[in-house]
């Protein structure tokens, strides 16, 4: 959530999906009625160039989530205004700002509550785990945790490395410790039920970056608070252990060897920054 300064320049490329507004669209409605959807939810930049590139990143993981078979992956810039496009998904992303606040809006509150009802997966990344205060006691039932810097949360920026916390967990396949620098999330208030799938070593302490959450009522969750730089989802092991939450917490079988995440070059450059001259 710190607005650091730009990490470093990227090269032009066409995002036209990730770029596609909340309205109801073609792209966001079921191409294969058999398939497992899942809907990623992003938003405009709000934070320096290479950090929150919330639509990107989007796109990244909707290219990579797409390469397991049976999986469509769409792409929203914010709640979709239209509420057919929710409808049947398996599992919903949330890679935004206060992720709380935009599943539990006012404006829509009530069908995503229905959703989560019905055992939709929720998925939260980075700061996609935070909440306001006035959402976040229902949030943390809804996630298993929750990101406030208003109940003490810390967002200390250091080198570290991602590991798997229990080995045996299909979150855990085709990955290993590695190293990634990032602004990791700290203090975050956890039910007990919740169980860390993913650690870090942050301020001489393991801290439970990775968590997941099986919902009384039926329906998986898994938070993530890594993912504020670009560079981190250039790391095969943290792009594989994103898709591997993701396609845990919409029901499906992870692959033995983890899912892939294949990214060519292209799919890892950012689009243009209208912020930035000559960019």
């Amino acid at each position: 959530m710190t607005r650091h300064p730009a990490i470093a320049p990227a090269l032009v490329f066409t995002l036209a999906l990730a770029l596609a507004s909340g309205e109801a669209s073609p792209a966001l409605a079921r191409q294969d009625p058999g398939a497992t959807k899942i809907l990623l939810i992003g938003k405009d930049r709000d934070h320096p160039p290479a950090t929150h590139e919330y639509m990107a990143e989007c796109a990244l993981l909707k290219t990579c989530l797409e390469q397991t078979p049976g999986v469509e992956a769409v792409v929203s810039n914010g709640w979709p205004t239209a509420p057919e496009a929710v409808e049947g998904v398996d599992a919903i992303v949330l890679y935004t700002a206060n992720g709380g606040d935009v599943l539990l809006d006012p404006s829509h509150r009530e069908q995503a509550e229905r959703l989560a009802a019905d055992g939709v997966g929720l998925v939260a990344l980075h700061w996609g785990t935070g909440a306001s205060a006035g959402n976040g006691p229902r949030y943390l039932e809804l996630m298993g945790g929750w990101f406030s810097r208003e109940i003490g949360s810390e967002i200390p920026v250091v080198d570290s490395a991602i590991r798997p916390a229990d080995p045996s967990h299909p979150i855990a396949r085709g990955w290993e410790a590695t190293p990634m620098r990032d602004e990791y999330y700290i203090k975050l208030k956890h039910l007990d039920e919740a169980r860390p799938v993913i650690l870090a070593e942050v301020q001489g302490t393991d801290a439970p970056v990775g968590w997941i959450y099986e919902r009384p009522g039926g329906g998986r969750s898994f938070g993530y608070v890594c993912g504020h730089f670009h560079h981190c989802f250039a790391i095969p092991a943290f792009r594989r252990s994103v898709v591997n939450g993701i396609l845990w917490a919409a029901g499906l079988e992870v692959p033995e060897g983890g899912a892939p995440v294949e990214a060519s070059e292209a799919d890892l450059t950012l689009p243009p920054d209208p912020r930035v001259p000559g960019r």
